[in-house]
């Protein structure tokens, strides 16, 4: 039996080798960026933003986890 292989759909396209190395450091740049502002209690990253260096991290955070929902092996 013959199949018409123009209808076959692919799948996903798999992304850039660079797409982990983006997704991870941003994770981990979230991370860091809280760790840093609670260790050093305020004075760093950015200290006229106060309590809002939280909100920075995690939102950094964030925008990794959402690319982990494009990513696919």
């Amino acid at each position: 039996m013959r199949t018409d292989l123009g209808d076959v759909d692919p799948g996903p396209k798999p992304l850039s080798p660079g797409y982990k190395v983006v997704m991870f450091g941003l994770l981990i740049l979230g991370l860091l960026w809280i760790i840093v502002y609670y260790l050093t209690q305020g004075l760093f990253p950015i200290v006229q933003i106060g309590g809002w260096n939280i909100l920075v991290g995690f939102g950094i955070a964030l925008v990794g986890f959402l690319m982990m929902s494009r990513w696919s092996e």
